[in-house]
């Protein structure tokens, strides 16, 4: 007999902080690690940190199918633990695992063929593009860690291993900072790698996350069990069901590279140094973010457990609890940006130049956190019901049919400063779309559950 899984019992103020605390802190350690990985490329000079972040937007887009492919795994996998299907649970896990070596052999694609003719697309620096390039390949051609982390951390948080996760993850996160320095500058007599060295500390640092997050998988984690015959064998009707959720948040975070690369092509317009600005404000802002994210990670199959389970009030619960610790999350993080800009931007080696984009540029765009804050964890429920496409209708109209325009036509005015303010607009955008689509979302999935009725419209 199976027992009872705390994701049912427990209560939800503890459930949630005992699922998310560590997932926040493992998030943490990561948005540490962007930080300090960017300041010592910062350090080599500003051309360097400018062609790490030409390389974001193709790096965001391996987190999207790693992450759309979680999305989708983990909430047919919570369900069916909540329904004690453990048959269904186990090919959910099983199937995510091929799924896993597909993502790799393509990005390994990308990365031979593709990785050049898009760091030049948006730069005819010569210096810029040889370290973005150099940059994009190690982590394209090596993404076989990152890919296979993202899935073996998702299976423990699936089934509530939220603990296991957050070492995996900081384990990761850890040796990518040791290494950082020692292959950027050449310590304890190694080549100094520059640029490279960066990429190569953070492919490091993901393979062995992803060893010791398969390790936790086989030996720490009961409710899932791996066999290489039914890794290997084809399931088109569970693939069809994981995408089914997972392409909308593939699709979304896909988006987001969109929007990163057209930023990239608006600032570069003022300046290279515009464009590091905007690099440097993504890893200070993922600082406030990624305890969201890790709070949502825990938060989904928390829902979709939950929701199996057909119990609405713990639903409940859980959602008001979790927007309140968004919005105080956030709440902080714009004070933090109001207050500290300047020191913030040190950390990155800042010229005087870069300094005055960059302080007016946190001041304005971290007013837009707590509206975020909200989105995100309405959200939630989009992934843990399999609503995944309104996910990516909020994305769509946040991102490319408000950002991008809005930063477009404030860049007319000729003033870098303007161009921040579209981060607002568009995050305004994106509340209205989440309450629309949450109300409608509750009303016909949520509130059912009180009727002992099958519920239409869910998966």
């Amino acid at each position: 007999m199976q027992k009872e899984n705390k994701m049912g019992v427990m209560p939800i103020k503890q459930l949630i902080i005992s699922m998310s605390l560590p997932m926040m802190i493992s998030m943490l350690v990561q948005a540490l690690y962007n930080i300090v990985d960017s300041a010592y490329v910062a350090r080599l000079s500003e051309d360097a940190l400018t062609a790490v972040t030409l390389a974001f937007p193709m790096q965001n887009l391996m987190i999207a199918f790693g992450s759309g492919l979680g999305v989708g795994m983990n909430a047919i996998l919570s369900r069916s633990l909540g329904q004690k299907d453990f048959k269904k649970s186990d090919k959910a896990a099983n199937t995510g695992i091929l799924l896993t070596i597909f993502n790799v052999l393509l990005f390994v694609i990308l990365g031979l063929f593709v990785a050049s003719p898009f760091i030049h697309s948006q730069t005819n620096n010569v210096s810029i593009a040889k370290d973005g390039i150099a940059y994009l390949q190690i982590v394209n051609c090596l993404s076989i860690g990152l890919f296979f982390q993202m899935t073996f951390e998702r299976l423990l948080q699936s089934t509530g291993q939220t603990v296991y996760s957050m070492i995996t993850q900081a384990t990761g996160a850890i040796i990518n900072i040791i290494l950082d320095p020692i292959l950027i500058f050449g310590l304890l007599n190694l080549p100094k790698l520059g640029v490279a060295g960066a990429a190569y500390a953070t492919v490091i640092g993901q393979c062995c996350a992803a060893v010791l997050g398969l390790f936790f998988n086989l030996y720490k984690n009961k409710e899932i069990h791996f066999h290489i015959k039914d890794i290997l064998q084809i399931d088109g009707a569970m693939i069809r069901k994981i995408y089914e959720i997972g392409i909308p948040s593939i699709l979304m975070m896909s988006i987001g590279s969109i929007m990163t690369y057209l930023m990239n092509k608006i600032l570069i317009v003022f300046s290279t140094t515009a464009t590091a600005v905007f690099g440097v404000y993504f890893k200070l802002q993922s600082f406030f973010f990624m305890p969201i994210f890790g709070m949502n990670n825990g938060l989904v199959p928390v829902l979709a457990y939950n929701y199996g389970a057909r119990r609405k009030d713990r639903i409940d619960e859980a959602l008001k609890f979790a927007i309140k610790l968004a919005i105080s999350i956030m709440i902080f993080g714009t004070i933090i940006m109001h207050l500290f800009p300047r020191q913030l931007m040190g950390l990155f080696q800042a010229s005087e130049d870069m300094l005055a984009i960059g302080i007016p540029a946190l001041r304005i765009i971290s007013l837009q956190f707590p509206i975020a804050a909200v989105c995100i964890a309405l959200g939630s429920t989009f992934q843990a019901f399999g609503k995944g496409t309104y996910s990516l209708i909020i994305s769509i109209a946040r991102q490319l049919v408000t950002l991008i325009p809005a930063a477009y036509l404030l860049s007319l005015t000729g003033n870098v400063n303007n161009v921040w303010f579209a981060f607002i607009i568009a995050e305004g955008t994106s509340l209205i779309f989440s309450l629309y689509l949450f109300k409608k979302l509750y009303s016909n999935i949520v509130v059912p559950l009180d009727i002992q009725e099958p519920i239409k419209g869910a998966y």
